[in-house]
């Protein structure tokens, strides 16, 4: 059986789900649980339009921008630590040992990694149901988990509209 697993979270709309995936997991397996959430400063909401701009004739113009994006880089860092905390007195008080932490990097990479140094049993990740051009455009963290990690993977599979649901393209 499982005795640690990971549990990859982030902010989309999927991670409560996620979480309480690996809560019951975790419980029903008697394991220990690590939640993990990766920070991008190259991905959204992350990206700073500074970044995407070219020197300016006013140097100082762009020293003040890198100094209020690094400020709320800061407290971004700081807000997510304080959600990962939160989930993870969640999970304590349903009785499951969890700890957590917030690394900096490639998402897919990152959860691999600390799957191998941990050492985890399990990963859970959940999976946004891209597909087609968003899905090789914007990348695929469950898929690159899949074939990389180095414990069993379970993919927690989000919402993928209908037909019905697709609002037609012009």
């Amino acid at each position: 059986m499982y005795h640690k697993i990971l549990v990859a979270v982030d902010k989309s709309e999927m991670t409560q789900y996620v979480f309480e995936q690996g809560v019951f997991l975790a419980k029903a397996a008697d394991a220990e649980m690590m939640l993990l959430h990766i920070l991008s400063p190259l991905e959204d909401p992350y990206l700073s339009p500074i970044f995407t701009q070219p020197d300016t004739i006013y140097p100082s113009v762009q020293t003040t921008a890198m100094d209020s994006y690094i400020r709320e880089w800061e407290e971004v860092k700081k807000q997510r630590l304080d959600w990962l905390r939160s989930l993870s007195d969640t999970a304590i008080s349903a009785g499951v040992k969890t700890g957590f932490t917030q690394n900096l990097g490639d998402a897919g990479r990152i959860i691999c990694e600390v799957a191998r140094n941990w050492p985890a049993d399990l990963i859970i990740v959940g999976r946004r149901g891209r597909t087609g051009i968003s899905e090789f455009l914007l990348g695929s963290v469950s898929n690159y988990v899949l074939h990389h990690a180095p414990c069993s993977s379970f993919i927690v599979q989000g919402h993928i509209p209908t037909a019905t649901e697709i609002p037609p393209t012009v």
